[in-house]
């Protein structure tokens, strides 16, 4: 059996997601269910696997120096992947440079044997190259000639009404180049992050690249409330990203957001509530995600509870014609959007899961119809469009 671990500050769970779906069309695979990430979860994950299991992927969390390399202790991986450093949970790590120390405990954690796989385009990730013994993997931009380590390359080509991108894969494995086409299914440009990196961890356990690009084509999203697409009966789109927040992952929305709004002309809400776990950073945080709504262009900035104060003031401050709506709950921001939004519009929904935003989405789709099943998520055709 081959365990494959990854840990990172934003995306573990979308590349969890998507290295499963690429590693069981090569045989029985057990995943992390859910966010079961931690020193109960990983357990409760390695016992699930049997005599037949032949692919283990753990997706490891943590919240102080030690977390992981524990983790690794249950779950001893051959394969090992840091995602990147962000500011997630920094006010209980101190700061990004701890973050950075207790991510690196995943590759310290190989054997010589074993394989990191490394963000190429996040220096810190990068550095952890000194870390370990083992082979080292990159993904990122392409690498210049006669460069090592191995490196999986990934060129945006270009993106659907939805924000499902088509991108190119390619492969500078040390036995020649090889390319594959993918187009996504699931929304955001955050998302060729992900699937990049779950390509890169799957080929270095040997996999193939057309056999990878062929399965990310089909993938789709397993967990709940991360990107979700759904409809309301009268055509109101909701975007449910409500499992988790921070400044980064607010980013990526964001940008997901403003590109749907520009692409399709439909007027874009953000409902945003708190972030939290970001300790002294807590103000700058909430400041510079109210930068990014004005600056991707959301028409409307719907803040959710008391540390949003000074995302709807960073918002304004830049004065790009939006307007800001603050409420205090959860309630209040329901009550609002019931009676402000219609068919043409779409909403996205995002703050730290102890906000409890993913019950005003549902409620939101349940405002006026019976909410719908999730959008499908069509595989988008040569053009861009989708084939529905």
């Amino acid at each position: 059996m081959t365990v494959h671990a990854l840990t990172g500050s934003q995306g573990k769970t979308g590349v969890k997601d998507f290295l499963a779906a690429l590693l069981e069309a090569h045989g029985p695979t057990v995943a992390t269910a859910g966010n079961f990430n931690n020193e109960l979860g990983v357990p409760l994950t390695v016992l699930r696997a049997t005599e037949e299991t032949r692919h283990l992927v753990v997706e490891m969390g943590a919240r102080g120096i030690g977390h992981v390399a524990y983790l690794c202790t249950v779950a001893p991986p051959d394969v090992a992947a840091v995602l990147n450093v962000g500011s997630a949970h920094v006010g209980e790590f101190g700061s990004v440079d701890a973050i950075a120390r207790a991510k690196g405990e995943i590759v310290e954690a190989l054997a010589p044997d074993g394989t990191a796989v490394l963000n190429a385009l996040d220096p810190r990730v990068m550095a952890m190259a000194d870390r370990t013994a083992a082979r080292v993997v990159t993904w990122g931009p392409r690498p210049a000639a006669g460069s090592t380590p191995p490196t999986l390359a990934f060129d945006e080509v270009g993106s659907d009404d939805l924000g499902r991108h088509r991108m190119r894969l390619t492969w500078y494995g040390g036995g020649g180049v090889e390319t594959a086409s993918v187009n996504l299914c699931e929304i955001g440009q955050h998302q060729v992050h992900n699937a990049s990196a779950a390509a890169a961890m799957a080929l270095s356990a040997g996999l193939g690249l057309e056999s990878i690009a062929a399965s990310l084509g089909r993938a789709r999203s397993r967990s709940r409330w991360r990107m979700e697409v759904r409809e309301r009966a009268d055509g109101l789109m909701v975007i449910n990203d409500a499992y988790n927040a921070n400044p980064e992952s607010m980013r990526a929305a964001l940008e997901t957001l403003g590109a749907i709004g520009a692409r399709t002309g439909r007027r874009t809400l953000a409902v945003l509530g708190e972030m939290y776990e970001l300790g002294d950073e807590a103000g700058r945080g909430h400041r510079q995600v109210g930068h990014v709504a004005a600056d991707v262009g959301v028409d409307v900035l719907v803040a959710v509870g008391a540390m949003t104060e000074e995302t709807a003031d960073a918002y304004l401050a830049l004065d790009r014609g939006g307007e800001a709506v603050r409420t205090a709950s959860r309630d209040e921001a329901v009550e609002w959007l019931r009676h402000n939004v219609s068919a043409a519009d779409v909403v996205l929904v995002k703050a730290s899961r102890g906000a409890a935003l993913d019950i005003l989405a549902e409620e939101l789709l349940l405002a006026e119809q019976p909410p719908s099943e999730p959008i499908a998520h069509d595989q988008p055709d040569s053009e861009g469009t989708s084939n529905r």
